[in-house]
């Protein structure tokens, strides 16, 4: 697997260290689906730091493995996203409808613990 799949607690996060074939995408979605269900995460952060680009068929796989990992029962946060990616999705039209971005890795553990105290209290209340 050429992104390492770290589990922090009840999340999983991913770090992307390179450009990725779409291969590469389509087994890094299949292998976070099926590791949610195996521990039982209720987050995963895919860090897209290093990547310099996010081309249509990137933003749609993401946004795949987005609606794919909550429908097993986990929240997922993108991070990292540079600023000329931003620039260059807006410019052609591509989006992460649906899928919560954040700055950094900080950020995104930060937002998956609110979600889950948010879940805790709703729960019990």
């Amino acid at each position: 697997m050429p992104v390492p799949i770290l589990k922090q607690g009840d999340c999983l996060i991913a770090s992307i260290q390179s450009a990725l074939t779409d291969a590469d995408l389509l087994e890094l979605r299949d292998e976070l689906s099926e590791r949610v269900g195996r521990y039982r995460s209720k987050g995963v952060i895919i860090d897209v730091t290093v990547l310099d680009v996010l081309d249509s068929f990137a933003s749609r796989t993401l946004r795949t493995m987005a609606e794919m990992i909550r429908l097993r029962g986990a929240e997922t946060v993108i991070v990292g996203i540079q600023p000329e990616v931003a620039f260059s999705m807006v410019q052609l039209g591509l989006s992460l409808d649906g899928v919560t971005t954040v700055l950094d890795l900080e950020e995104g553990l930060a937002h998956l613990d609110r979600s889950r105290r948010a879940r805790v209290a709703h729960a019990g209340g």
